[in-house]
């Protein structure tokens, strides 16, 4: 009923740039929160950034000053821009909506299949 796609990820150096894509779709009344998450293998799943309903944007400490979140709420979609991108950013990126589907109040969170990220020289 919702599906989100990502795009975007790929292989690139240290110090370099990816900017990721997520478009959601479907059964889609309203979006709350809508963002991004990593997982490298081993650990777990983590919050990269978040945008909120509201303008508010939650960003891991390990990203902030590096990456970018925006969110056009209109369209269902919402980006990253990783900029100075380290070794340890390799991971799977997830994208995440929390969707209201209807005029209810109840609202469901969403994830997309993933995009690898791998930082590499």
């Amino acid at each position: 009923q919702v599906q989100l796609v990502e795009s975007g990820g790929g292989l690139v150096q240290p110090g370099g740039s990816l900017r990721l894509s997520c478009a959601a779709s479907g059964t889609i009344y309203d979006i709350y929160n809508m963002g991004w998450y990593r997982q490298a293998p081993g650990k777990a799943r983590e919050l990269v950034a978040l945008d909120n309903t509201g303008g508010s944007t939650d960003y891991a400490d390990s990203v902030k000053g590096r990456f970018t979140i925006s969110r056009d709420v209109a369209k269902h979609t919402v980006d990253l821009l990783m900029n100075s991108l380290k070794l340890e950013d390799t991971a799977v990126y997830y994208c995440k909506a929390n969707v209201r589907i209807n005029t209810g109040w109840a609202t469901y969170d969403y994830w997309g299949r993933g995009t690898q990220v791998t930082v590499s020289s």
